[in-house]
């Protein structure tokens, strides 16, 4: 696994995650100006969230889920040091060494070298 420092900060928003699964029925609404790979997605019971727009079979009105999805963003410090699980639209699914996971902006870390054994 890639392993990445913390260069700027990152906080998660204030509202709550939502979750998406494979075969869910959303709408999808406008395009981030921020992070144009982002949809706004609304789900069934009314809640809505950014989520990448390659998650879905379309590009805007009623979608289907080809993935599930967890907007989860995770809270990091300057030097934290994180290992990265994967990469989806310029973020990465990242873990901190306390156990917890979320979403980080690619822009917001740098890789660390691995020295080969």
């Amino acid at each position: 696994m890639k392993r990445a420092r913390v260069v700027v900060a990152h906080h998660a928003p204030e509202h709550a995650p939502i979750r998406v699964a494979k075969g869910d029925t959303v709408t999808l609404g406008e395009r981030d100006i921020d992070w144009p790979d982002f949809v706004w997605t609304t789900l069934a019971q009314g809640i809505g969230g950014w989520i990448p727009s390659t998650l879905f079979d379309r590009e805007s009105g009623e979608a289907v889920a080809q993935d599930d999805y967890d907007t989860r963003e995770l809270d990091t410090e300057v030097g934290e040091i994180l290992t990265l699980h994967r990469e989806q639209a310029a973020w990465w699914w990242a873990e901190n060494a306390r156990g917890e996971q979320g979403w980080v902006p690619a822009r917001a870390i740098e890789f660390i070298e691995e020295n080969p054994a």
